[in-house]
């Protein structure tokens, strides 16, 4: 222990005593200071006695061995190596187009075709397919949206805005319910058409209603020959098309109406026909008409005085052009719409194309 107190004649100056290291040792020893004072008189300096402590036995272990110091690490840069000739270039530009640099067979362009351009190549040919696809895509949307607001406010105008373009036909009948499918039909497959519709005159060979499709055929083929007959259409070589519907039992006991589109192309020389879809009808109607057939009737040999769909309007309260509607859940427009659709597609392709 250090007294607290000494007499003023040996009070010391402040030092610092380092003491010699040991041979072994790379580092001084540990010291501490400890600052003594005098309760007699003010003291002019403190005074420091210089106190050794004793080193562990691992402590000295630890200090025989060297003490590297770790070294800062400098602050310039660091050199950058040279690259090499085959590290990649720097990028120095945008990257281009897929199809730019190229020719329409994948050989690669020159420098001075690749400035100047070509009508297919490069940024400007490419810029310009685009916007022209795009405006025709606008453009053609734009005739839709517009032709489907006219036709929206006024129906009729859908038979003016799709009427013209390289084919004419005649409908043989002045029906809405014949003419307007067989149209329309025509205009989707054509893209357009005149489609016009004119009553053929009466024949007293022709029954009220046809039986068996060879009957239907006939009935069909005297409708077109009436009309060419007249001298009523602009042009004899005019395609005509005659819509007729006919009874007929395909399988015993099984009764069926089906409905026949005949096309007839002098000029072309094609005649096409087609049938719509069957639609079943029970024994009883066919039992009626025939009962209400009489028996003198001057076209008995080819069919009935009554309709099938007269019958079918008295049995289901409906009107007699509604009752394939009523009866099988498809109006009769809607057949001859698909079938004349099949048939115009049929007579597209036999077309001679120009």
């Amino acid at each position: 222990m250090v007294p607290s107190a000494q007499p003023a004649a040996t009070l010391q100056t402040t030092s610092t005593v380092v003491p010699t290291p040991a041979p072994l040792l790379t580092s001084p020893p540990i010291t501490s200071s400890i600052v003594a004072s005098s309760n007699s008189q003010p003291a002019a300096s403190p005074s420091v006695v210089p106190v050794v402590l004793p080193r562990s036995p691992a402590t000295a272990a630890v200090a025989s061995k060297p003490v590297t110091h770790t070294a800062v690490p400098d602050t310039k840069p660091m050199p950058v190596k040279p690259v090499s000739a085959a590290a990649p270039p720097p990028v120095t530009s945008q990257p281009k187009h897929p199809g730019l640099g190229l020719t329409t067979d994948g050989n690669s362009l020159t420098a001075g075709e690749e400035e100047g351009g070509g009508d297919s190549s490069g940024w400007v040919g490419w810029i310009r397919g685009t916007v022209s696809t795009v405006g025709m895509r606008m453009a053609q949307k734009a005739k839709t949206s517009m032709d489907t607001m006219i036709t929206t406010l006024d129906p009729q105008m859908k038979e003016f805005l799709h009427s013209g373009g390289d084919l004419d036909l005649v409908v043989a009948s002045d029906k809405e319910v014949k003419v307007s499918p067989v149209r329309e039909a025509f205009q989707h497959v054509f893209g357009k058409a005149t489609v016009s519709g004119q009553a053929p005159a009466a024949s007293s060979e022709v029954a009220q209603q046809p039986v068996g499709i060879e009957n239907c055929l006939a009935a069909a083929e005297k409708r077109i020959n009436s009309i060419r007959s007249s001298n009523s259409l602009p042009h004899p070589s005019l395609p005509v098309l005659a819509v007729e519907n006919c009874i007929a039992q395909l399988t015993p006991d099984c009764w069926y109406d089906i409905g026949v589109l005949l096309l007839d192309d002098p000029y072309h020389d094609i005649i096409m026909q087609i049938t719509t879809q069957s639609t079943p009808i029970p024994e009883e109607w066919v039992a009626e008409a025939r009962a209400r057939t009489p028996a003198d009737y001057h076209a008995s040999s080819s069919g009935l005085a009554v309709t099938i769909g007269q019958v079918a309007a008295s049995k289901l309260l409906v009107h007699h052009g509604l009752w394939h509607e009523a009866w099988c859940g498809v109006s009769r427009r809607e057949m001859l719409h698909t079938a004349a659709r099949s048939l115009a597609t049929l007579y597209r392709a036999k077309l001679p194309h120009q």
